[in-house]
């Protein structure tokens, strides 16, 4: 997987989709996908066993929907979108997993982000610094305007 800038077309930045881009959108829409239906069945199912826990597993899942929509579309705004709602999933996760370690009563059921996601192999940790990395990676390149003629 090549990680140059060189897929891009001249003078704009590579998009976010592109390359390496391509397994981190899949891994997110499996993400997505996996967090979105346990958030939505735990609650249906089960809602007023942990009411907090799996409203913020479907929480994670809509933030992770809502990343992998960006990071798939990559550009303009999107670009904006991916980094506000990957910086989210990172203080999500960082902040849940605390929690469930200082005081695990408040959380009596797992969410996708207790314990640092570790009951998804921790992959909620490392993938919002994966993304958070490939969203820099692939930022424009700054725009340097010719100096004034003389």
């Amino acid at each position: 997987m090549d990680l140059d800038r060189t897929d891009a077309p001249s003078g704009s930045a590579p998009r976010t989709s592109s390359g390496f881009g391509r397994l981190l959108v899949a891994v997110y829409g499996i993400l997505a996908l996996a967090a979105t239906v346990r958030g939505a069945y735990q609650l249906v199912a089960q809602g007023s066993e942990a009411p907090v826990a799996y409203s913020l597993s479907l929480l994670a899942g809509i933030v992770y929907v809502v990343a992998t929509v960006a990071l798939a579309k990559g550009t303009g705004r999107w670009r904006t979108v991916a980094w506000v709602t990957v910086s989210v999933e990172l203080l999500g996760v960082l902040t849940v997993g605390i929690l469930t370690i200082v005081d695990a009563g408040d959380f009596p059921d797992a969410t996708v982000w207790s314990g640092f996601g570790q009951g998804y192999g921790y992959v909620p940790l490392v993938l919002p610094l994966v993304g958070l990395f490939w969203l820099w990676r692939t930022r424009p390149a700054p725009h340097t305007s010719a100096p004034p003629a003389a």
